[in-house]
């Protein structure tokens, strides 16, 4: 009773809202409301090793899965998320998303990860946006699945320019040689699942699973949405 009144004294004072619809939480709800998050297209590829997210990278690297948590449509639900998780310095949406995906895909892998490594970003945009958004959904990960996660297994040596508005071809030769394997000595013969917020070409992706591969052959990817 006494915590009830204390939530909802704080509640009257410190509303919170859903991250998705603007509507008020209720007790028990964070971030995101039920309605919300029932209604997020949620991809399911967890259910099916051949999915359409892993045929995308057939001979171009090799993954054991290939998981992405929603689908990703313009002016969607999932694309503000996404945005505010970016630019809006909300990493603890990143960290929810990871929390509730890795919930979804535990009892689904056969094999435990001895290691999930976010995809890095180059220094000079850490430093701009105060952090990188791939390790908040790696950081929920870690913590649904019981694995460690490393920030700085992979170090952007170049800085990219924005994928947005380049072509299928542009996208590729724009991460071509841009990553560097730097925990070798974590790395080498392990489980990995590599992480990001969302795949579009797979270009980003490819690029670091294939330098990941310089030292494993278990490569698994996870991304909150596929485009």
């Amino acid at each position: 009773m006494h915590s009830n009144l204390y939530y909802d004294f704080i509640s009257l004072f410190f509303p919170r809202y859903c991250e998705a619809c603007a509507n008020s939480l209720v007790k028990g709800e964070e971030l995101i409301c039920t309605l919300c998050w029932s209604e997020l297209p949620k991809t399911n590829f967890h259910n099916n090793e051949d999915n359409e997210l892993k045929i995308r990278f057939f001979g171009k690297t090799t993954l054991e899965n290939a998981y992405a948590l929603l689908r990703f449509t313009k002016s969607g639900k999932v694309q503000q998320l996404l945005h505010k998780l970016k630019y809006n310095n909300k990493p603890e949406i990143g960290v929810f998303l990871g929390k509730r995906f890795g919930a979804i895909i535990r009892n689904t892998i056969t094999q435990p990860f001895d290691l999930i490594i976010p995809v890095p970003l180059h220094k000079t945009r850490l430093r701009k946006r105060g952090y990188n958004q791939s390790d908040a959904f790696a950081e929920g990960l870690s913590e649904a699945l019981q694995t460690p996660w490393i920030s700085d297994g992979i170090k952007r040596v170049v800085k990219s320019e924005t994928q947005t508005r380049k072509t299928r071809m542009e996208r590729w030769e724009n991460v071509a040689n841009i990553f560097e394997l730097i925990r070798t000595e974590q790395i080498e013969g392990k489980r990995i699942l590599l992480v990001d917020d969302v795949v579009t070409t797979g270009a980003t992706l490819e690029a670091c699973a294939n330098v990941i591969s310089q030292k494993t052959a278990n490569i698994s990817i996870a991304t909150i949405a596929v485009a």
